[in-house]
């Protein structure tokens, strides 16, 4: 007797493994593998999400539709053209189910974010990674790898787990050097982390374009990544095809109204930027000091390089000792880095005291 069979890409897929949250052995641990905000969700969103407990026996807004009505007025955005999701990963794996099959080609970055490959293996798409130049995604590398097969272009901007970014005329470039049947999705995770005047979230361009598509999180600045809530700006055509796969109900009701009133509580927003905007410089040059290459970032973490692979999984499992947990990033190709997120204040001044004390520069 055999077992059945799933279709053709499923068993090729490796499964996402994400960062860890506990250490045996250590009561208190630092969390700095996940990207998550330090200082946590506002207030107003715990009590939103709190007050939903009284509605539990009823199926949430299968619309969403008041969050998509503030995500609109928040962003500058059409709201009926915005498509919500159990995470913007949830988001991302729609828009493969529906544009990209078996024989198709989903193109990304060397070293982007790992789910694109994942989720387009799962639906039996070739997934094509182009070369990077110097740890960010080239443009020209892109676009020579489109072939009459190429479905959807996947960029992380900021990516992660490199910290970089493409400014707003090379992503333009991008969206303008693609056949028009080919879908450019800008995945804008970090984008409120960003302050640089050449960078742009996509909003504009999917304003601009039949082919454009941005998509966003509450896991990170909002500090709500336990909800699981995340959205898509979309053309229209694109926002009525998603409307038709996804669930009915796949945006929980407690996950709507903590979102609305994250979104609303703009001072905490200001507070996890400014807390950010300190502690991103501090850990990049605290690293540097150490002798390590700290990767330019623009998101609320830094990829930091040692000398060797051998060097980096030493690091790793060192912190783990000291209950201090990094990422590493073997399945990125990047054997020799660990990421490290940006924490509060003692976390990240315990970091470079752990680090010191391994690399004998304390």
């Amino acid at each position: 007797m055999s077992p059945p069979k799933p279709r053709p890409g499923v068993l090729d897929v490796a499964p996402y493994v994400g960062g860890l949250h506990t250490v045996e052995g250590v009561s208190q641990v630092i969390v700095l593998a996940s990207n998550e905000t330090p200082i946590g969700p506002s207030e107003h969103a715990i009590r939103a999400y709190q007050s939903a407990s009284r509605v539990l026996h009823r199926y949430p807004d299968g619309h969403a539709t008041e969050l998509r009505a503030v995500l609109g007025r928040h962003f500058g955005c059409d709201k009926d053209r915005i498509v919500c999701g159990a995470g913007s990963d949830e988001v991302i794996q729609l828009l493969i189910r529906a544009y990209a099959g078996a024989g198709d080609e989903v193109l990304y970055s060397r070293h982007g974010f790992s789910i694109y490959r994942i989720f387009a293996t799962g639906v039996g798409a070739k997934a094509v990674a182009a070369p990077e130049k110097v740890l960010t995604a080239d443009v020209d590398a892109l676009l020579a790898k489109v072939t009459d097969r190429t479905r959807l272009v996947f960029i992380a901007n900021p990516n992660n787990p490199t910290g970089s970014y493409l400014p707003t005329d090379e992503l333009q470039r991008l969206r303008d050097g693609l056949p028009e049947h080919v879908l450019l999705v800008i995945d804008a995770a970090y984008a409120e982390y960003v302050s640089r005047n050449d960078y742009t979230a996509g909003i504009e361009m999917v304003d601009r374009h039949d082919n454009v598509v941005m998509t966003r999180t509450f896991s990170k600045i909002y500090g709500l990544a336990a909800v699981r809530l995340g959205w898509a700006y979309c053309p229209a055509a694109v926002a009525d095809v998603l409307n038709r796969l996804r669930g009915p109900f796949n945006v929980n009701e407690p996950a709507q109204l903590a979102g609305i009133a994250a979104l609303e509580d703009t001072k905490h927003i200001a507070a996890s930027q400014a807390h950010n905007a300190k502690w991103l410089p501090w850990l990049a040059t605290t690293l540097g000091g150490l002798g390590l290459t700290a990767h330019p970032s623009v998101g609320n973490f830094v990829l930091a390089q040692f000398p060797d692979a051998r060097g980096a999984e030493e690091a790793y499992a060192f912190l783990l000792t000291r209950g201090i947990i990094t990422r590493k990033m073997g399945s990125y190709d990047l054997p020799d880095c660990l990421r490290i997120t940006v924490g509060l204040e003692n976390e990240m001044r315990a970091l470079a005291a752990a680090l010191g004390e391994h690399l004998g520069r304390s």
